[in-house]
């Protein structure tokens, strides 16, 4: 059995996403120790609220650190919403610039839609080779709360980690959706509230773990 750390850093849906992911068959420990998260086969990092927030809550538990260390090892990362968000470069909210893990290029930044939050169910356009979307259908809908997201990807062509597989919706303007990345892999929406679909993405990761 797959064993998995929901990072407890003061942000997240953790009891929502610890019960999905029991359901799909992993061990699952929500915790801020650092160990535990560095040791476990996968770590999920939540987050819900403001970006700058978020980095700060995760900074204190040196979350930042393990990421990066997990991912230089190969070890797998699933970044949810503002979890996502955070892998980014910087974040921008009500004109402040936040610097993020910067795991991927590129900012993050206000939707561009004239209703804002995005707040409900949404189809998804995931490329060719994806492992979270194996086996769902195009018409899959996904949950979705928030008002910023990352509008257009950056490329990183020095990188050692695989290109990565992007996946696209659109509330007024395309944003990302989801993307994957070697090891590292997130979702804007919360699969942990998208019903069937959110759960077999959640079996996809988990048996992606080994």
């Amino acid at each position: 059995m797959a064993r998995v750390v929901v990072l407890d850093y003061g942000s997240g849906n953790l009891r929502s996403a610890e019960r999905a992911l029991r359901r799909v068959g992993a061990d699952v420990e929500v915790t801020s120790d650092r160990h535990a998260a560095q040791e476990c086969d996968g770590l999920v990092v939540p987050g819900v609220g403001a970006f700058a927030a978020c980095m700060a809550g995760l900074r204190g538990v040196g979350g930042e650190s393990i990421i990066e260390r997990r991912l230089a090892g190969g070890r797998p990362v699933l970044g949810v919403c503002v979890g996502m968000q955070i892998l980014f470069e910087r974040g921008i909210e009500h004109g402040v610039e936040t610097d993020g893990c910067a795991q991927w290029p590129g900012t993050v930044s206000r939707l561009d839609a004239e209703i804002v939050p995005h707040m409900g169910w949404n189809t998804v356009r995931p490329p060719a080779g994806s492992v979270l979307f194996d086996g769902l259908d195009a018409g899959a809908r996904f949950y979705f709360v928030h008002s910023y997201a990352a509008r257009e990807w950056e490329l990183r062509p020095e990188s050692p980690m695989p290109a990565p597989l992007v996946t696209w919706a659109t509330h007024g303007g395309d944003f990302v959706a989801a993307a994957e990345n070697g090891p590292l892999a997130a979702t804007q929406f919360h699969p942990e509230k998208s019903g069937d679909a959110g759960a077999h993405l959640l079996t996809n990761w988990v048996k992606a773990l080994g």
